[in-house]
């Protein structure tokens, strides 16, 4: 259970910082601001917040709560062979999640271009599961409740 929660804490750490590229190098070329991605995940800490700072910062806590949670959440679940392509499977997933569901309810969130949105969580996904595949994450066993 440990290697299981030092795979997930290093899959959700790489993948945190480097799954933003997409929707960052997006937001560059366009010329739109690469902050506002930032910006309106820092919504689903402080909704009324509107000052820069204070959302950044807020957005960064959340961003990093959901990263390590969801690198958990792969971390148990991804299977051992083609492990980063499940996980690119599973951020499209997440995606529809974080995006579809609870996102709607956030007038930033649901502002945001939905594509550069959606190559962040593949992003994420194939990136826990490259982590993940190369640290190679012990199997997690099934709960026994009872019986033989």
């Amino acid at each position: 259970m440990v290697a299981l929660i030092r795979n997930a804490f290093a899959a959700g750490a790489v993948a945190g910082v480097l799954s933003g590229l997409p929707s960052t190098a997006y937001a560059l070329v366009r010329g739109d601001d690469p902050l506002d991605a930032s910006l309106a995940a820092g919504t689903l800490l402080t909704p009324r917040e509107t000052r820069t700072l204070p959302l950044l910062a807020s957005g960064a806590a959340a961003h990093v709560a959901l990263s390590l949670g969801w690198a958990f959440v792969l971390a148990a679940t991804l299977p051992k062979r083609h492990t980063a392509l499940a996980g690119a499977a599973a951020g499209l997933a997440i995606a529809a999640l974080d995006l579809g569901v609870v996102g709607r309810r956030f007038p930033r969130i649901r502002a945001l271009r939905p594509g550069p949105q959606i190559a962040d969580h593949i992003a994420f996904g194939a990136i826990a599961g490259a982590v993940l595949a190369r640290r190679g994450t012990p199997t997690v066993k099934p709960i026994h409740l009872g019986g033989r």
